[in-house]
C-alpha cells in the first residue's frame, strides 16, 4: 500500500493535515488505532446522551475572527451546528464563595468585571491591551507569514509572572487566570503566549458544538475521502522504518504501508520509540524522550434526571483556594474543577448531562499502570468510586443537591486518557512547554529526517485553534507556507 503521505493518528491535527494534503492532490492515508476517528473530538453515548471526550468549547468563530478564517478553508463554518455561549459570561470563575464572569467582547469583558473590582479599571484595560499586543506578535494567529521573531519574547515570559504583575489584588489576578485548566497552567512553566492567545480567542467569541464534537471529525473525514484520501481505523502504528524511498509503517494487525512522507499526529516521545534510535541525533532523541508532560485529568460524565438541573450556557470553574495556580497534588485532592452542561437540541432550559473535569496527578493511579482497561481489578473500581464521590462533594459546595439529580455517572482517569489518546501518563495537553527553556520544550513541525514531520498539540499551543495553526505549519513545510496561507485567506 503506497502513498504520498501517511499520517499517524486521526486527531484534529491529523485530520486537518489530511484534508489539506488530499485537497492538494496528494495520495493520503491516515492510520488510527481506535475504531472512531477524531482523537479528542471523539464522542460516546450513555443512556441515549452524547458526551464529548475532549473538545468542550472553542473561540474565535465569529466571521472574520481567527478560527473562523481558518475553518472556512476546511468547509467547517458552513455546516457545523454550534451554539454561541453566554456573552455576559462564557466562563464563570468561582473563588472565595463568589462568582466572577469572563464576558465576550473586550470592552464588555471590562464592564462585566468592574462591579467586582471597581479599583482595577486601569489594570483591566492593561490586561486587554496586552492580550491584543501579544496576538499581534504572532503572525499565524492573524493568518500572516512569519517575518520576525517578536513572538519569542512572549515564549520566554512566564504567564504567572505576567498575571501577578497586573495588580497586587490576588483575587483579581486569580479571576483573570481562573480558567487555567484550559492550558494546564503552571507557575513554574507556562509561557505567556499560551493563555494570551487562548483567552484572546475566547473573549472574541466562545462557542459549543451541538450534540457533540464528533461532527467536526465526521465532516473532515468525509471531505478527505472525497478528495481520494483514505482513513484506516483499528490500525495502530507499531513500527516506523526509514529507507531510501521514504517510510515503511507497520501496524499491529500486521499490515505494511509505505509512503514518501510521514506525519506523526501522536505524541513525539511515543513516535520516536517506534523508530530506530540510531537515525536521530542522540541529543535530539534524549531531549524528546525526557520532556515533561502536562498533568492528566479525572472526569465525570453524568446523565441527569429529567428537568432536575438547569442548563448553563457557560462553563463554571471552581477553585477551593484563592491561588488558582496551585498545582494539583494527591494530598487534599480535589481542589478545583471545570463543570460543563453540554447543549442538546431541542433545549428546554434544563440540562440533560454534565461533565466535571479536574486535574489528577498520575501518581494516584500509578499502581495500575501495567493493567488494561478491561482488567484493572476491584481495588481500582473502588478508587474510582471514592474519587467520584469526593469530586461530587466538592461540586455540591456550590451546587447543593447535585447528587440527587444524577441518573447515571461514569468516570475516566489518567489511565483512560493514556489508553485512548496515547499520551504518556494520560497527559491532557501533551508536552509541558516552559518559558524557562522554550527552545528545549518547543517541537518544530519539521525534523532533520527528510519527509518526517510532527503535528498536533505538541507542535504549537494546544486547543482547537492551536492545533489548527499547527496543522497549517506542518503542511506549510510540504506545500510552502506562503502558498497555503494565500489559499486559506482566499477561501
Amino acid at each position: 500500500m503506497k502513498y504520498d503521505v501517511i499520517i499517524s493518528g486521526s486527531g484534529l491535527g491529523g485530520l486537518l493535515c489530511g484534508y489539506i494534503l488530499a485537497k492538494e492532490g496528494l495520495r493520503v492515508c491516515i492510520l488510527e488505532k481506535n475504531q472512531q476517528a477524531g482523537g479528542c473530538l471523539q464522542t460516546f453515548t450513555r443512556k441515549g446522551v452524547v458526551f464529548d471526550t475532549g473538545v468542550h468549547y472553542f473561540g474565535g468563530m465569529d466571521p472574520g475572527q481567527t478560527l473562523h478564517r481558518y475553518w472556512n478553508y476546511f468547509g467547517l463554518t458552513r455546516s457545523l451546528k454550534l451554539e454561541r455561549m453566554d456573552p455576559d459570561g462564557f466562563d464563570i470563575i468561582g473563588i472565595n464563595g463568589k462568582d466572577y464572569p469572563l464576558a465576550m467582547g473586550f470592552n464588555h469583558f471590562i464592564e462585566q468585571l468592574l462591579p467586582f473590582f471597581a479599583s482595577e479599571k486601569e489594570n483591566l484595560k492593561k490586561y486587554i491591551f496586552h492580550l491584543k499586543k501579544i496576538t499581534q506578535a504572532f503572525p499565524l494567529y492573524n493568518l500572516e507569514m512569519p517575518k520576525d521573531h517578536n513572538e519569542d519574547y512572549y515564549r520566554n515570559q512566564g504567564a504567572y509572572n505576567f498575571y501577578s504583575s497586573l495588580s497586587g489584588n490576588v483575587t483579581f489576578t486569580s479571576v483573570l487566570a481562573g480558567n487555567n485548566l484550559l492550558y494546564a497552567g503552571s507557575k513554574e512553566h507556562t509561557p505567556l503566549q499560551i493563555p494570551a492567545l487562548i483567552n484572546h480567542s475566547f473573549i472574541s467569541s466562545a462557542w459549543r458544538t451541538m450534540n457533540g464534537s464528533a461532527q467536526i471529525a465526521n465532516m473532515l473525514s468525509e471531505n478527505i475521502k472525497s478528495f481520494g484520501g483514505e482513513i484506516h481505523s483499528g490500525k495502530e502504528v507499531s513500527e516506523i522504518r526509514v529507507n531510501e524511498t521514504g517510510f515503511e509503517v507497520m501496524t499491529r494487525p500486521g499490515q505494511l504501508f509505505s509512503s514518501k512522507k510521514f506525519i506523526s499526529g501522536i505524541h513525539p516521545a511515543k513516535t520516536l520509540k517506534m523508530m530506530e534510535p540510531a537515525i536521530f541525533r542522540k541529543s535530539f532523541f534524549k531531549r524528546i524522550i525526557n520532556l515533561k508532560n502536562t498533568f492528566s485529568s479525572y472526569a465525570l460524565y453524568i446523565v441527569l434526571k429529567d428537568r432536575s438541573f438547569p442548563y448553563l450556557n457557560h462553563n463554571y470553574y471552581y477553585h477551593e483556594m484563592e491561588d488558582v495556580w496551585n498545582d494539583e497534588s494527591a494530598e487534599g485532592w480535589p481542589t478545583c474543577y471545570m463543570m460543563h452542561t453540554p447543549p442538546h437540541a431541542p433545549g428546554n432550559g434544563f440540562a440533560k448531562s454534565m461533565i466535571i473535569l479536574t486535574s489528577m496527578p498520575f501518581e494516584m493511579v500509578k499502581k495500575w499502570e501495567n493493567t488494561s482497561h478491561e482488567n484493572r481489578g476491584e481495588e481500582y473500581f473502588m478508587f474510582k468510586e471514592q474519587s467520584s464521590q469526593s469530586l461530587v462533594d466538592l461540586v455540591e459546595k456550590r451546587f447543593p443537591g447535585l447528587r440527587s439529580a444524577i441518573n447515571y455517572m461514569e468516570a475516566s482517569t489518567p489511565l483512560t486518557w493514556r489508553d485512548y489518546n496515547g499520551t504518556p501518563e494520560g497527559s491532557m495537553y501533551g508536552i509541558q512547554h516552559s518559558y524557562q527553556d522554550s527552545l528545549v520544550t518547543t517541537i518544530l513541525p519539521s525534523t532533520k529526517i527528510p519527509g518526517f514531520y510532527f503535528t498536533g498539540q505538541n507542535t504549537n499551543i494546544h486547543g482547537v485553534l492551536g492545533v489548527t495553526i499547527g496543522a497549517v505549519l506542518t503542511c506549510g513545510e510540504i506545500l510552502g507556507l506562503d502558498y497555503l496561507l494565500r489559499k486559506i485567506r482566499k477561501a
